[in-house]
């Protein structure tokens, strides 16, 4: 993409109106702890809610498989590693639901709606400060956002816009690596109680006339958290959509 004399790859995640809930089975909701003990602005493990958002890119780029694209929750442990499991938002051209496992004890990443804006392999001389102000634009002008906890709101998502800090190398061992920058609104969750719980996105921007301005999508997540009984689930389901078992 081209943005005056400077060439950028922009890569964008977004999220809109919000996602149907799925009817659950009986028992299967675990009581949801109150919304201010849901969040957390504290770092984890000695890194910022900025650090990790960079985390998050390096993750996504970083697999053989783009993991907002993923359809159904198949790809939902590509690559997890550490105290925080990252969710993935999508490339805006469908509403996926996924159903997850995830371990006891991880805080959840979640996406809301950001930008990520990286000097081109052709180009190279853009400044962090130039990035910066470029990734920022339509972060400026979010139009709404909404997020749902079991179908409960988590509060005004407009107050939990994350900016990386500074920019950050894709490969933070190569000091010649692709710079970047980072800009959206980010949720980090605490670790949720064993069960079922279910988290629904939805957001757009409002910027007409920039890049990506007017971006919107919806997508939801089934999270099964911990527990034998809940993997056989997910794994049975998994089986009659014709999917192969893989190591979890």
């Amino acid at each position: 993409m081209r943005l005056g004399n400077r060439c950028f790859w922009v890569v964008a995640l977004w999220a809109g109106t919000l996602a149907v809930q799925a009817d659950v089975p009986a028992g299967a909701v675990p009581a949801s702890p109150p919304v201010g003990d849901v969040l957390t602005a504290d770092p984890v493990e000695g890194q910022s809610l900025g650090a990790w958002t960079a985390q998050w890119w390096r993750w996504v780029l970083a697999q053989p498989m783009e993991p907002y694209l993923d359809p159904d929750g198949r790809f939902c442990d590509l690559g997890q590693d550490g105290p925080v499991w990252f969710l993935a938002g999508t490339d805006g051209s469908f509403k996926p639901k996924r159903r997850c496992v995830v371990p006891e004890g991880k805080y959840l990443l979640l996406p809301v709606i950001n930008m990520i804006y990286m000097q081109s392999r052709e180009l190279s001389s853009a400044s962090c400060k130039e990035l910066q102000s470029d990734v920022a634009v339509n972060n400026d002008h979010l139009a709404s956002a909404v997020v749902l906890l079991d179908g409960k709101p988590l509060g005004d998502i407009a107050m939990h816009r994350v900016r990386s800090d500074g920019c950050f190398r894709l490969d933070p061992d190569d000091a010649s690596s692709t710079l970047a920058a980072a800009d959206g609104y980010w949720l980090m969750l605490r670790p949720l109680p064993r069960g079922r719980h279910t988290i629904s996105v939805g957001a757009n921007y409002a910027a007409p006339g920039s890049a990506h301005g007017v971006m919107q999508q919806s997508f939801e997540y089934e999270l099964d958290v911990g527990g034998e009984a809940l993997l056989s689930y997910v794994v049975n389901a998994r089986n009659s959509r014709g999917l192969s078992n893989r190591r979890w």
